[in-house]
């Protein structure tokens, strides 16, 4: 599953407020697959927080995404921008 996905997921299958054992038991085996990088469960993400209760899909969903590793970033230090901030000279202007 593609993180944005667990939101929706999240909204379908849990009751919230929801203890952690529960978000654990109903949605914790579930695979989140990176754009790079191997795939994690909910459940191994979950474990690297010390939350015992969630309020809403979307604080489940916050947590997961403060939690997530590196693979699930994407480009990392992308800027469309153009360059590096003091890097005036080779700058282009349309």
């Amino acid at each position: 599953m593609r993180l944005p996905e667990t939101r929706d997921l999240f909204a379908r299958k849990l009751q919230f407020p929801a203890p952690r054992e529960e978000v654990l038991e109903t949605v914790g085996d579930t695979e989140l697959s990176p754009p790079d990088g191997e795939p994690t469960t909910i459940r191994a993400v979950i474990d690297r927080s010390d939350v015992e209760s969630f309020d809403s899909a979307d604080d489940l969903y916050d947590t997961l995404m403060m939690l997530v590793g590196a693979q699930f970033i994407g480009r990392r230090y992308y800027d469309d921008r153009g360059g590096m901030p003091g890097d005036e000279e080779n700058e282009v202007s349309f």
